[in-house]
């Protein structure tokens, strides 16, 4: 029950991160002008698809996650005609126009006239030549509407992407903010989730050096600890934070510590010995404490800023650590070690998923903002340096950047997941 519980949870975790994600490029696309072909939910086959308003969405049958094709050079070569291919196409009510071209084995049109290809030009020109069933001894050219409809091979009809739509004639502030959309929404993914968490759970941890017992039998109240007691020093190093806190003991499994204490303006010393659990492969200490909560609706209806604020500089501060300091895989987790979270999150029920999302969606956020060819970040550097420049990379230079930072990811992507099998799997 809990594995079949896991992989529900998992499923929906990581298809709202994606789903999400990608919906901020679609709503800023369409808002732009810039045509988006397709929007997917899943990935691999479709199951079914429709169209409206010149996009096509499609259920696939892989449900994890989902993607946007959005009109650009990243995507043409899917509308791309070879001389000598088979296809048939539709024309409108005066015959003037081709509205529609299939490609497809799988899917046939209504009074298609088959046409053998010797050119095309689905961007620009906008025509389609070719032999008209087969008779070689005349070669046609047919004028294609700009709204034009292609059956692509595995049967799906989307929209032809001509120049005027395509992402990269966009306007660059229009650009900048498609690219940046994706993040925006993660975002406000992590904001929503938050807030629910705080309603759900009936208050907002504190985050401050106060602190509440976990039970009346834990370590820290047979000490003498007591609820809403301020830990000031651990050790002689000054605690400010809840993070200071738990950094601190954490880093003391099975160890002996003194406490500075302060209660009703008082300071006392309590001494204590911690105890240990394992986190990660790895004993950290504990003494039985959670945070303090603030159960007011204003620090409930505002919480979803504030925590969302306050992962983001704890993940910046980490990611910033691991540029600076000792990197490590284990600071990094793929699906896999999401996988694994989603496990034990599952196990505190519906508010630990949801606590599980709002955590993600945050570290979705930042990572793509990390300037890579490939990411969101590296994108809108590419932007920026357009700017700058006053003229765009040229198409080579943008294609070899963007596939080397692909192909980092790929391997990067790789390593971390051999590392989380290792760590959750392999003992």
């Amino acid at each position: 029950m809990l594995l079949i519980t896991t992989i529900i949870s998992f499923i929906i975790v990581f298809g709202l991160l994606v789903i999400v994600h990608e919906f901020g490029h679609f709503i800023v696309a369409k808002k732009s002008g810039i045509m988006v072909r397709e929007f997917s939910i899943g990935m691999g086959p479709k199951i079914f698809y429709y169209r409206k308003n010149n996009t096509t969405y499609t259920w696939r049958l892989l449900p994890l996650g989902g993607y946007v094709r959005m009109a650009g050079s990243a995507d043409n070569e899917s509308q791309e005609i070879k001389p000598g291919t088979p296809i048939s196409l539709k024309f409108n009510s005066d015959n003037n126009e081709v509205i529609s071209i299939n490609t497809s084995h799988k899917q046939t049109l209504f009074n298609g006239v088959p046409l053998t290809v010797t050119k095309a030009d689905l961007e620009k020109d906008l025509f389609i030549e070719g032999f008209e069933n087969a008779d070689e001894s005349e070669k046609k050219t047919f004028k294609v509407n700009h709204d034009a409809t292609i059956i692509e091979e595995d049967g799906t009809e989307v929209q032809i992407a001509p120049e005027d739509v395509q992402f990269q004639n966009a306007p660059l502030f229009r650009r900048i903010l498609t690219n940046f959309a994706g993040v925006f929404n993660n975002v406000l993914l992590a904001i929503v989730a938050f807030t629910v968490v705080s309603f759900m759970q009936g208050g907002v941890s504190s985050y401050t050096n106060k602190v509440n017992l976990a039970s009346n039998d834990s370590i820290a109240a047979k000490a003498g600890l007591q609820n809403n007691d301020k830990i000031l020093k651990i050790n002689d190093a000054k605690v400010n934070n809840w993070y200071d806190l738990t950094k601190q003991i954490q880093a003391k499994p099975n160890q002996k510590i003194a406490l500075d204490v302060e209660r009703n303006n008082q300071s006392r010393k309590i001494n204590l010995k911690t105890g240990s659990s394992e986190y990660n492969n790895k004993k950290v200490g504990v003494i039985g404490i959670t945070q303090t909560t603030d159960n007011s609706f204003t620090a409930k209806i505002t919480s979803g800023f504030t925590q969302t604020w306050r992962m983001t500089t704890t993940l910046v501060s980490a990611l910033y650590y691991m540029i600076v300091g000792h990197f490590s895989l284990n600071d990094l987790g793929g699906p896999v070690a999401i996988f694994a979270s989603t496990s034990q999150a599952a196990k505190l029920g519906v508010l630990g998923v949801v606590n599980l999302l709002a955590f993600l969606s945050i570290n979705l956020a930042i990572m793509n903002l990390i300037p890579i060819p490939a990411l969101d970040g590296g994108k809108i550097l590419l932007n920026i340096i357009e700017a700058i420049r006053r003229k765009p990379v040229s198409e080579k230079v943008e294609t070899i950047i963007t596939v080397v930072g692909a192909v980092f990811l790929l391997i990067l992507m790789l390593l971390v997941t051999f590392n989380d099998i290792q760590r959750y799997f392999i003992r």
